[in-house]
């Protein structure tokens, strides 16, 4: 701007003009600089904002969230719909007083599934929109990515699904400084819940396969651990299959997971690239009278889908069964309805989960009377557990909170009693597929402890 200035005035200095000639000039001038202050406020583009987004400058008043999710890549069949759920809770606070007297302004950023974009949207909402909490990532990976960036620059993350055990350990290691926490349970508990099920099921080996990051990596550990404690053996332990990320043929990989003749074969797999080992072993006959145990990373139809069907006609997985965490809060059913009202398909796994991620950082903001990444961290956990009336309303526990007393908010998801390592602890859901492809839910398994 002071260079634009200096210009201005270079040229009244050199040229001779009337006063009202110079008067349209200062005018013209103010009219410059006003257009590019505007113009360095503007967001930049990062993937792109979804339908309902609002991406205000850096200068709104109010509390600024960002939400950090994938619409494209490996997990968009899941991510598409937590994207959704997110604007729905600014929406339902904006429409009760938003949070200290503002309305809240939401950024939302696609991570593309991948830990490089992650990084980048992370520095993005951190440094450019200057937002004081984030919903995300899914991905482990991502979260991984973003986290040293969100705990640097004093942003809250809280991610509703990011799984991996490590960030437990890191957590307690003090790496995070209080700024992140999550509203689904770590895998450390899904996978003691996918091998009790194993068990229950009477299967006495198992092979592994999973995807080469966090949240592979780490599920496979603990499953194996959780397997042999229950009686079960793994028949590729001593060299676990291990997949990379970016794969387009798997064939060995199938191979490798299916040696041994195990009873099972538990697969922890993203939806894009699981449909292709999974694809490979029904086709080269590894997969013939072997149970299928996915986790949460293929719940979705498009990965059943993607897998196809048989000569017959039947879905290459019927029979497959899985884990994913349950939804069975006590907010869930008023989530429901609002769901049911807004959206025109059927409530996904994740979306509870993300609606009560972007809950207790409205409610935390209020808590604290800051808009803050730091005034939301000090009352994080104070808004998610007891002493305090327990509230599923999100509204209603703004107003309780703008009359000074104290909450326990009860979500979608579960209770969200956030630990001090930013865990929470769930149920989870059995599912299966049918023979025509539906996905149906069938049961559920607590941890084995």
């Amino acid at each position: 701007m002071s260079r634009l200035t200096s210009a201005h005035r270079v040229r009244l200095s050199r040229v001779k003009l009337s006063s009202a000639v110079a008067l349209a000039g200062v005018t013209l001038a103010a009219g410059l600089l006003t257009a590019a202050c505007q113009e360095a406020e503007a967001p930049t583009a990062q993937g792109g904002a979804p339908s309902g987004s609002n991406t205000a400058a850096t200068a709104t008043k109010g509390l600024k969230i960002g939400s950090l999710l994938p619409s494209t890549g490996d997990l968009a069949s899941i991510g598409q719909q937590m994207v959704a759920t997110v604007p729905l809770l600014r929406d339902t606070v904006n429409q009760c007083g938003g949070v200290n007297g503002e309305p809240v302004t939401l950024v939302a950023v696609d991570d593309q599934t991948e830990p490089s974009a992650g990084a980048e949207g992370m520095t993005r909402l951190a440094q450019v929109e200057r937002v004081a909490g984030v919903v995300g990532s899914f991905a482990s990976s991502v979260s991984t990515a973003a986290l040293p960036i969100a705990v640097r620059n004093k942003v809250v993350l809280i991610s509703p699904g990011s799984t991996s055990p490590v960030f437990t350990q890191q957590a307690k290691e003090g790496k995070y400084d209080g700024y992140w926490a999550r509203t689904a349970p770590p895998d450390t508990y899904q996978a003691q819940a996918l091998a009790k099920l194993a068990a229950e099921k009477g299967f006495k080996t198992a092979g592994t396969v999973v995807i080469n990051n966090d949240y592979g990596v780490g599920f496979e550990k603990e499953f194996v651990k959780s397997f042999d404690k229950l009686g079960g053996s793994i028949t590729n332990q001593s060299k676990p299959t291990r997949y990379d990320p970016k794969a387009t043929t798997l064939e060995t990989e199938a191979a490798a997971a299916f040696s041994g003749k195990p009873n099972a074969v538990a697969a922890v797999l993203y939806a894009d690239t699981g449909s292709l080992l999974v694809k490979s072993a029904f086709e080269q006959g590894l997969s013939k009278g072997v149970q299928l145990l996915f986790t949460d990373g293929v719940y979705s139809q498009d990965f059943v889908n993607k897998v196809g069907k048989t000569s017959d006609g039947k879905s290459i997985l019927a029979g497959a069964i899985g884990t994913v965490p349950g939804a069975s809060g006590k907010g869930l059913d008023q989530f429901s309805k609002l769901w049911q009202q807004t959206q025109n398909r059927p409530l996904a796994a994740y979306a509870p989960h993300s609606w009560d991620a972007a809950a207790i950082l409205v409610l935390a903001a209020e808590a604290a009377k800051s808009n803050t990444g730091e005034g939301i961290k000090s009352k994080l956990r104070d808004v998610t557990n007891a002493p305090g009336e327990e509230v599923t309303d999100v509204c209603k526990g703004l107003e309780l909170l703008r009359q000074g007393k104290e909450i326990n908010f009860q979500g979608a998801s579960g209770d969200v009693d956030i630990d001090a390592n930013g865990d929470a602890i769930g149920s989870y859901d059995v599912w299966t597929v049918k023979e025509d492809g539906a996905i149906q839910t069938i049961g559920k398994v607590n941890p084995a402890q």
